[in-house]
C-alpha cells in the first residue's frame, strides 16, 4: 500500500522540479529583453539577431545529433524538413525583427509584456482557422487591451513607435507558435529549432548586409556579452531547459510560469539599466499579465467548477 505513495511523491518531486526550470526558463529569457537593448548600443538590430542565433543553433546542435532515432514523428506524419525549417524560420525573423527595433525605441519592460501577449493571439488565430477559443481567453484579450492601452497610449492618444512594432512582432510570435505546433510531430523537433534558428541567422545577416549595417568587429566585441547571453543562455540554454521541463511538467503550469517572462523583463529592466513605469504603467502591466493568466487558467478553472458542480 505504500507502493503508490511513493510513486506519487516521486511524481510531485519531478513536476516541482520541472516549474523550476521552466522559472528559470522565464528568468533567462525575461532579462534577455535587457541585453538585446544594450546590445543595440554598439551593432544593428538584424546584425544582433544574426549572431545571437547562430551561436543558439550552435549551442543545440550536439543536442540535435544526439536526438536523430529518439524523436522521429509519427508513421503517416512526416513533413520534409527543409520546409518546416523554412516556413518557422521566415516567422521567426519577422516576429525577432520587429522585436529587436522596437527595443530601439521602447524599454525592455514594456516589450517583455507586450511580446507576452502572444499567449493571448494564438487561441484567437486558431480560432480564425475553424479553433474553438474559450471565453476565458476573449475575456484575458479585453483585459490585456485595457493594460495595452493604459501601457502604451498617452493621454493625448500619441503610440509609442516601439510598442507598436513590438505588437505587431507579437502577433507574428502568435503565428510562429502555430506554424511550429504543426510540423513539430511530423518532423524531429530539435532539428527543427536548430533549422528555424538557421534560416533566422542567414535571413537577418542577409538584411543587415543589405541595409549597410556594420559589422565591425570593435562593435561586435562590445556587445558580445549580450550576444552570448541572448545566443548561448536565451536561445541555447533556455529553449532546452523548456523542453526537458515540459516532460514532467503540468501543462498549465508551464504557460503560468512562462507567461512570468514579461515580470522579469521589467524588473531587469529596473534594476539592471534603471527603467522605470509611471503607476498608469504599472496598472497596465498588471491588466496585461491578469489577461495572460486568466486566458490559460480558464481551462482549468472551468473543469474545477464542472467537478464541483457534479
Amino acid at each position: 500500500m505504500t507502493q503508490p505513495l511513493q510513486n506519487s511523491g516521486k511524481g510531485d518531486l519531478h513536476k516541482l522540479k520541472a516549474d523550476v526550470l521552466l522559472l528559470v526558463t522565464a528568468l533567462i529569457w525575461g532579462m534577455a529583453f535587457v541585453a538585446q537593448r544594450v546590445g543595440m548600443e554598439h551593432v544593428g538590430p538584424f546584425t544582433f539577431n544574426g549572431v545571437r542565433f547562430a551561436i543558439g543553433a550552435a549551442a543545440l546542435l550536439p543536442l540535435a545529433l544526439r536526438s536523430g532515432r529518439s524523436m522521429r514523428p509519427a508513421p503517416g506524419m512526416q513533413a520534409p524538413a527543409w520546409l518546416g525549417c523554412l516556413c518557422a524560420g521566415a516567422v521567426l525573423t519577422l516576429g525577432a525583427s520587429l522585436q529587436q527595433i522596437g527595443l530601439v525605441y521602447t524599454t525592455a519592460g514594456k516589450a517583455g509584456f507586450i511580446t507576452c501577449l502572444y499567449v493571448i493571439l494564438v487561441p484567437i488565430f486558431a480560432a480564425f482557422l475553424g479553433g474553438r477559443t474559450p471565453l476565458g481567453t476573449w475575456l484575458g484579450a479585453l483585459l490585456a487591451v485595457w493594460g495595452m492601452y493604459l501601457l502604451s497610449i498617452g493621454e493625448d492618444f500619441s503610440v509609442n513607435r516601439g510598442d507598436l512594432l513590438e505588437l505587431v512582432g507579437a502577433a507574428f510570435w502568435a503565428g510562429h507558435v502555430l506554424v511550429a505546433a504543426w510540423f513539430a510531430p511530423r518532423m524531429n523537433p530539435i532539428h527543427l529549432a536548430v533549422g528555424q534558428y538557421v534560416v533566422c541567422s542567414a535571413l537577418s545577416l542577409c538584411v543587415a548586409l543589405f541595409l549597410g549595417e556594420s559589422f565591425a568587429p570593435a562593435g561586435l566585441w562590445d556587445a558580445a556579452v549580450p550576444i552570448l547571453y541572448s545566443g548561448l543562455l536565451s536561445v541555447g540554454v533556455a529553449y532546452t531547459l523548456q523542453l526537458v521541463a515540459q516532460r514532467d511538467a503540468d501543462p498549465s503550469h508551464a504557460a503560468i510560469i512562462l507567461s512570468l517572462e514579461s515580470v522579469f523583463a521589467a524588473l531587469a529592466g529596473w534594476a539592471l539599466i534603471g527603467e522605470v513605469l509611471s503607476p498608469r504603467g504599472m496598472l497596465g502591466c498588471g491588466l496585461m499579465l491578469g489577461g495572460m493568466l486568466l486566458s490559460e487558467t480558464w481551462p482549468y478553472l472551468n473543469r474545477r467548477g464542472r467537478g464541483q458542480t457534479a
